[in-house]
């Protein structure tokens, strides 16, 4: 038993990947999924997507690894985080879409519980903002909007969980109905400090406790999936959000080690060691990883729009027809135009949080086209990292911030974009050897649990740098560019 099977749910699709003992990818497959959106500001996916993906990227990923189901040692599920679902214990049925991160239908109702004068007490225990980008003010909207939900949750018939959960309870044929430490930090119903869920927080959202799953440390037993699904019980071994397995995979285990993840969002983890930090600069206290039952806490800056920016040229704009094309478009742009576009398409995360802002542009003119729109697209992504990284540096004065972003992520690939983002932070950038970090993260915490990879100190050794982008812009350049950026964002904010 050699072979270990990582689930990669994301935002947009599903991933399977196979790894061997030496942690070397064997296979993958991949599958998207639809996205929906009811109204303005609203994302929701099908519950049943995730499921199906799940089962079909498994197999397809086993199928081209050429092994066998009693070859796998054990399973690691990594997640898009905070999205919400809610089934029917005795039939699995979700009662509706699910509502995923980056829905903001729950904006008045964080403002309501703010002026009720709860967000202290909510920071203080969960180290998160009131906003809708976590799971408890999604859940406590599915109780209140969705018919009989509130009376079924009170007699013990439905079941809450983030994405990890749900599949859990899918594969083990609804036998362990769990989550792991990373994803409770992150429902704004968990507190990080006592380990357990706050039963202060359910009483204000009206959350009946019996919903929440069972939680655990990133390695431990979750049950074994049903034979059927893949042909034979496969024990579930490792479990973390997408963001904390990548900071995992990119063995960022020392305070003052820092990864930034770009996929449909960005997301930049600070490792502040074993007691939790809470940040002065509207970033969030979470848990970075959490094993033998000791939590590591972790300093995060959310970016909402990452990815997703290139997304929309393709899909929003039909500037270009595939994300690679982004590149070339960005490198053709007039350097003597400075557009600026600020993201803001869900509202600003981190260090702002305005759920309520839409993105802009600025410095347009009459020569400005796809190639400057390109650039600026790109370039945001690198001021909005800069961001997080000025106020992490501000939290984080005791120890220091390490200087070098280790980066990954598929806009990672991008060398303009990290080249980029080099030059506005002032920092070198380490792209990784395996750029699955995320998926590398979850399959060495279940391979590790199952007893066939290494310890924590040993993988850290086996992390390798691929390609290190340094700074090449001038000082005054940098400053220059980034105080620009600065004020299209108060623009934004103000408009």
């Amino acid at each position: 038993m050699t072979y270990i099977l990582a689930i990669d749910q994301g935002t947009t699709s599903t991933r399977a990947i196979v790894f061997d003992g030496a942690m070397a990818v064997v296979s993958s497959a991949q599958e998207e999924f639809a996205q929906h959106f009811p109204q303005s500001g609203w994302v929701e996916h099908d519950p049943d997507d995730l499921w199906q993906t799940t089962v079909n990227t498994c197999r397809d990923a086993i199928a081209g690894a050429n092994i066998t189901p009693s070859q796998i040692a054990g399973i690691g599920i990594t997640n898009q985080r905070e999205t919400v679902i809610v089934w029917d214990k005795k039939t699995g049925q979700p009662i509706h879409n699910a509502i995923v991160w980056q829905d903001r239908r729950t904006s008045d109702m964080c403002n309501t519980l703010r002026e009720a004068g709860h967000e202290a007490m909510i920071i203080d225990r969960t180290g998160l903002l009131l906003d809708p980008y976590f799971s408890g003010t999604k859940l406590k909207w599915i109780l209140d909007h969705v018919e009989g939900a509130r009376e079924r949750a009170a007699d013990g018939d439905l079941l809450f969980g983030t994405v990890d959960s749900f599949l859990i309870w899918k594969l083990t044929g609804g036998e362990t109905h769990a989550t792991d430490a990373t994803n409770a930090a992150r429902t704004m119903l968990y507190d990080i400090r006592k380990g357990r869920w706050s039963s202060t927080i359910c009483d204000v959202f009206d959350i009946p406790m019996q919903m929440l799953p069972e939680v655990k440390d990133c390695a431990a037993d979750f049950g074994h999936t049903q034979p059927d699904l893949l042909g034979g019980a496969i024990p579930i071994h490792g479990v973390a959000g997408d963001q904390q397995a990548a900071t995992v995979g990119q063995a960022c285990f020392e305070p003052g080690m820092l990864k930034s993840t770009y996929g449909t969002g960005c997301f930049a983890l600070l490792n502040t060691g074993d007691a939790p930090v809470m940040s002065k600069n509207r970033l969030l206290t979470t848990i970075a990883y959490q094993l033998d039952g000791k939590p590591t806490y972790a300093l995060e800056g959310s970016i909402f729009v990452a990815g997703a920016v290139v997304q929309w040229l393709r899909d929003g704009l039909q500037i270009i027809s595939d994300a690679a094309e982004t590149q070339a478009l960005a490198e053709q742009a007039d350097p003597h135009q400075n557009v600026v576009l600020v993201p803001a398409f869900v509202g600003l995360g981190a260090p702002y949080w305005n759920p309520d802002c839409r993105g802009a542009a600025f410095g347009l003119t009459r020569s400005s086209g796809p190639a400057e729109m390109a650039k600026a697209a790109l370039e945001s992504v690198g001021y909005q990292t800069r961001d997080l990284l000025e106020a992490m540096a501000s939290d984080w004065q005791a120890s220091g911030v390490q200087p070098t972003l280790r980066v990954d992520g598929g806009m990672a690939a991008s060398d303009w974009a990290m080249q980029f983002l080099s030059d506005i932070i002032g920092a070198p950038v380490d792209r990784p050897m395996v750029h699955e970090t995320t998926a590398l993260g979850v399959a060495w915490l279940a391979g590790m649990h199952a007893g066939i990879y290494p310890d924590q100190a040993e993988f850290a050794a086996t992390w390798a740098r691929e390609t290190q982008f340094k700074p090449q812009m001038d000082d005054a350049l940098r400053a220059s560019k980034y105080a620009v950026w600065k004020k299209a964002v108060q623009a934004t904010l103000s408009f």
